[in-house]
C-alpha cells in the first residue's frame, strides 16, 4: 500500500461551491463513468495495482513551443538536445486512440511538453477521439494559436476540458509569456465563456491556472479578473527545472501514483513513464511498434513499478532523483480576498518569478534571450 499523496501541487484558487460545480461540468454526459474514474485514480495507486489499460493516456501532439517561457525546461539546450522536436503522425495518433477507446481507456490528454495546438489536426484529433468513444478529452495551451473560429470548432467537435496557462497579470504576464499579450489572451477567454454560453453548452470546461509567485502578491486580484470567465482558476508552486533538485529532502518511503494511472506518449511515439520524465530519460516502450496495452505491462514499466514498490526508484532511476514529487513540501496559506486556500511549497521553493523573467537568469543558465 502507497502513502504517497495521489494529488501534488497544483490547488485551486476557488470556493467549494465552485470546485464542486468544476467536477460536474468535468463529469457531464458521463456522470457515472466520471465518478468510477476518479475513484480509481485514487484506489489504484493506493493499492498499487495494475489495471488492464491505464485510466488516461497523455498523447503528445506536439514537442515543440512557440513561446520561450523562462522557467521552462524546454528551452534548455539540454531538453533540445534529447527530444525529437516534432509534431505527432496523425496516423499513429489514430491508431493510439483507437487502441485506448477498444481498451476502455476513460481519457486521453492532446499535450505533455509542447504547444498542441502547432498541430495542424488539432480539431480532427479531438474529433475523431470523441467519436472513437474517449470520454474525456482534454488539452492545455498558452493560446496563441486558438482564436474564436478554432474554438467554436472544438465545442463542436466535442472538447471536454482545455486549461489555459496564463501567468500573471500584465506587465508580469507579459515578460513571462513573451511576446503573448495580456489583453488578447483575457479577450479571447471572454468570447470563448460567451461562445459557449450562446450555444448553450458547458463545455469545453475552461480552466486558468499560473505559476503561484506570478500571483502571489495579489491573488485576489488575479483570480477577479479569471474568474467570471473560466470555469476553474488555479496556481501551481513553481517548479525550477533548471535546479538541482536530487539533494533535497525527500519524502519517506516514497512510491509514485502516476505509473498506475496513466502512459505517457511522446510525439515521436516513445514512452516515457510518467509525465516528469520530460527528457525522455527513462524510455518503457514505443508506440510505433507495440500497442498501448503491451507497454503498459511491460518489462520497463513492471520493473519501474517494482523499484517504487521497494522505495528504491529515487536511487536508481534518473527522472525519478530529479522528479517534484517526491519532494518534501509544507503547506502555505494564501489569501484570495476574504478566503484563504493551502497551498503547498516545495522546500526548495526560494525562487521569485522576476529573477526567473529577467535576462540575466537566463544568461546565467546558459540560455539566449
Amino acid at each position: 500500500m502507497s502513502t504517497t499523496p495521489i494529488d501534488k501541487g497544483q490547488f485551486s484558487l476557488e470556493p467549494d461551491d465552485r470546485v464542486t460545480r468544476f467536477e460536474q461540468v468535468r463529469g457531464a454526459g458521463v456522470e457515472a463513468d466520471y465518478a468510477e474514474n476518479r475513484r480509481l485514480w485514487s484506489d489504484l495507486a493506493t493499492r498499487q495495482a495494475v489495471s488492464d489499460h491505464p485510466l488516461h493516456v497523455d498523447l503528445e501532439l506536439a514537442s515543440v513551443c512557440n513561446l520561450r517561457c523562462p522557467m521552462c525546461y524546454t528551452i534548455t539546450e539540454a531538453f533540445r538536445s534529447k527530444v525529437n522536436a516534432r509534431v505527432m503522425d496523425f496516423d499513429l495518433f489514430t491508431r493510439l486512440v483507437d487502441e485506448c477507446a477498444a481498451g476502455g481507456v476513460y481519457s486521453i490528454r492532446l499535450s505533455f511538453r509542447g504547444e498542441a495546438f502547432l498541430h495542424p489536426r488539432i480539431v480532427d484529433a479531438v474529433r475523431h477521439a470523441k467519436r472513437a468513444g474517449i470520454r474525456e478529452v482534454s488539452s492545455l495551451t498558452n493560446g496563441e494559436r486558438i482564436d474564436e473560429a478554432m474554438f467554436a470548432e472544438l465545442m463542436e467537435a466535442g472538447l471536454d476540458w482545455l486549461t489555459f496557462s496564463v501567468d500573471g497579470l500584465g506587465e508580469t504576464y507579459e515578460k513571462i509569456r513573451r511576446p503573448a499579450k495580456f489583453d488578447r489572451v483575457v479577450r479571447k477567454l471572454t468570447n470563448f465563456h460567451a461562445l459557449k454560453r450562446a450555444a448553450g453548452r458547458v463545455k469545453p470546461a475552461i480552466k486558468v491556472q499560473s505559476i503561484l509567485p506570478a500571483i502571489e502578491d495579489d491573488p485576489r486580484a488575479f483570480y477577479e479578473v479569471f474568474a467570471p470567465i473560466s470555469d476553474m482558476v488555479s496556481a501551481n508552486p513553481l517548479i525550477d527545472f533548471m535546479r538541482d533538485t536530487r539533494h533535497l529532502p525527500k519524502i519517506a518511503d516514497f512510491a509514485c501514483p502516476q505509473i498506475y494511472q496513466r502512459l505517457v506518449v511522446g510525439a515521436d511515439g516513445l514512452c516515457m513513464m510518467c509525465t516528469n520524465d520530460e527528457s525522455g530519460d527513462h524510455i518503457v516502450g514505443d508506440a510505433n511498434t507495440r500497442t498501448i496495452r503491451e507497454i503498459w505491462h511491460g518489462p520497463e514499466m513492471t520493473r519501474v513499478r517494482d523499484l517504487h514498490r521497494r522505495h528504491v526508484a529515487c536511487e536508481t532511476l534518473e527522472a525519478c532523483a530529479r522528479c517534484y514529487l517526491p519532494l518534501q513540501t509544507y503547506a502555505a496559506e494564501v489569501g484570495v480576498g476574504e478566503r484563504s486556500v493551502t497551498a503547498e511549497k516545495y522546500l526548495d521553493g526560494t525562487e521569485k518569478v522576476t529573477d526567473l523573467a529577467t535576462p540575466s537568469r537566463w544568461k546565467r543558465d546558459g540560455l539566449k534571450a
